[in-house]
């Protein structure tokens, strides 16, 4: 075995060394993570043990801690997430599409794509301040002389104030502002793991770019849109920042349009129409509400309150996530 050999081994062989270090201190971090979430869990639980119930869940905020409940929390959040899907969703998929299948490589283009990426890393209090400018406030337009207009509609009057005030839709379209970049960064993704040969395919055959785009590279695609709007939605039901800038209330005895179980949706058809325009609470701005207070009683509220939101969350989730698998199963390439 002559000298080069020699190096060479012992390179090879400082090498794994150091390959195995690097892999024992990730395993390490990670379960290090797991870990700490872990024992955090276990004590969110210890303090939840007996206050988690039935009546918990739909009763109203209360000053005596054994008799709140957080059902105008859990009805705001419902309404907040619908309406926050309902706005970005569409527009950051529709801005995705645009951007990747129809857009050329422009100035415009790249300028959109680094702002997009910018938005993305904003803190969300920025955010709060620009929907209270914005949505609660309309820049001041209206003054001291808020205006409210009626829309007819088939069942009910639809009552729009201007300015929108502090309510529902305010909330919502902050929160849609909050996580429209990052739906359009992780639709644009998805797009792009779309193989080419799958366009000029459908090209090949005769279809134009839109029964392309629709029936070809959108279904190939979804996977990863929901994977991205899974993170989104996500990170919306736990803000709290934007949502205590644009002035949510932190006590309430009432849910937005008055609708407080599943049957008041189907025989309450103007509380439907209301709650958008309605004031409210949320599930992180109770949580923050109850651990402030300086009862010891109410950190325990407060626990339960943190396992109906998680649990809130992972179901969305898992809707999600079987959502995500369908269209995967569809997939046959």
């Amino acid at each position: 075995m002559n000298d080069l050999d020699l190096a060479l081994r012992t390179h090879l062989a400082a090498r794994h060394r150091l390959g195995r270090v690097f892999g024992t201190a990730c395993m390490l971090s990670t379960w290090l993570g797991i870990g700490v979430l872990i024992v955090l869990l276990c004590g969110v639980l210890w303090q939840a043990v007996g206050w988690l119930n039935w009546s918990f869940l739909t009763s109203f905020d209360s000053r005596h801690p054994e008799q709140a409940g957080i059902l105008a929390g859990l009805w705001g959040s419902l309404w907040l997430i619908l309406f926050t899907t309902l706005f970005s969703v569409p527009a950051g998929v529709g801005a995705a599409l645009y951007l990747e299948e129809y857009s050329s490589d422009t100035w415009l283009r790249r300028l959109i794509q680094v702002n997009l990426s910018n938005l993305a890393g904003v803190p969300s209090i920025v955010y709060g301040i620009l929907g209270l400018t914005v949505f609660v406030r309309m820049f001041g337009l209206f003054g001291s002389q808020p205006k409210v207009v009626e829309v007819p509609l088939i069942f009910a009057n639809l009552q729009i104030p201007l300015p929108l005030g502090r309510t529902v839709i305010s909330a919502a379209l902050t929160l849609s502002l909050l996580i429209l970049p990052v739906v359009i960064v992780a639709a644009q993704e998805a797009l792009r793991a779309v193989p080419a040969s799958i366009r000029q395919a459908s090209y090949a055959l005769g279809a134009t770019q839109w029964q392309t785009t629709r029936d070809q590279v959108l279904p190939v695609a979804m996977p990863g849109i929901l994977t991205g709007v899974i993170l989104a939605i996500s990170r919306a039901i736990g803000e709290t920042a934007p949502l205590v800038m644009i002035g949510a209330l932190t006590y309430v005895a009432f849910t937005p349009g008055d609708i407080s179980s599943p049957v008041d949706v189907f025989t309450n058809p103007d509380g439907i129409v209301e709650a958008p325009f309605d004031t409210f609470t949320a599930l992180p701005i109770q949580v923050f509400n109850w651990v402030s207070r300086p009862k010891t009683e109410y950190q325990h509220v407060a626990a339960a309150g943190i396992i109906v939101l998680l649990v809130a969350l992972l179901v969305m989730n898992a809707a999600a996530i079987l959502m995500r698998h369908k269209f995967q199963k569809r997939i046959r390439w």
